[in-house]
């Protein structure tokens, strides 16, 4: 039986697309709470796009150094959400909210993972992503030779950073993440997915499980 990937579908802005992501099969749908996005989600749209969530799907709430304040009034309106913090946050500012979080290493020179994971041993997962000028959906591939061996890493690793349906069999041949993150892979423009395309990034991960 091959294993099962995760997939995250990350920077949805519409309602629509909540529930093409839903209906496709992902696993994990992400709203970007940064307001230096341009997939930027207001706490006003926040709530009604969580409310497009189903069961068992799970909502993953995207900062880069936000105050409390700002992440606790996204948790109150998402309040079972996993938190996902991309920028310089350290391991006390992401536990301090008590729940699961991702912790983004953004793979640029002289990053490397496994600092990540002593960095932030309380992290439900590493999130490998490309060095960008903004944060998340930026589209543009990393050398994922960079990333240590499946053998050598201890905790659960998400792979995002220009991933498509092109290129994301390679990707988990290579890197077999446990799971990974599409943005701008999955859209027609920035913040506005297609649903297709979704569906066909769905359908090449699946087919990749199949030959790990």
């Amino acid at each position: 039986m091959s294993r099962r990937i995760r997939i995250k579908i990350c920077g949805l802005t519409r309602a629509d697309d909540v529930r093409a992501a839903a209906a496709a099969g992902a696993d994990a749908v992400g709203f970007n709470c940064y307001r230096g996005s341009p997939r930027y989600v207001s706490p006003d749209a926040l709530g009604p796009l969580a409310a497009q969530v189903p069961a068992f799907l799970t909502p993953v709430l995207l900062f880069v150094n936000a105050t409390p304040a700002e992440v606790g009034e996204a948790l109150a309106l998402v309040p079972h959400a996993l938190l996902q913090f991309h920028g310089a946050e350290t391991e006390a500012q992401c536990t301090r909210y008590g729940r699961p979080y991702l912790r983004a290493a953004r793979m640029g020179d002289g990053v490397g993972l496994l600092d990540f994971e002593r960095l932030f041993s309380s992290a439900l997962a590493l999130l490998a992503d490309a060095p960008a000028d903004g944060y998340g959906g930026g589209g543009k591939v990393f050398d994922w030779a960079r990333l240590p061996a499946p053998a050598e890493r201890h905790k659960a690793l998400v792979l995002a950073g220009g991933l498509d349906e092109f290129n994301v069999g390679a990707a988990i041949a290579q890197v077999r993440p446990d799971a990974v993150d599409v943005s701008s892979g999955v859209e027609q423009s920035k913040g506005i997915k297609d649903p297709e395309r979704i569906d066909r990034f769905i359908a090449a991960v699946r087919a990749a499980e199949r030959n790990l």
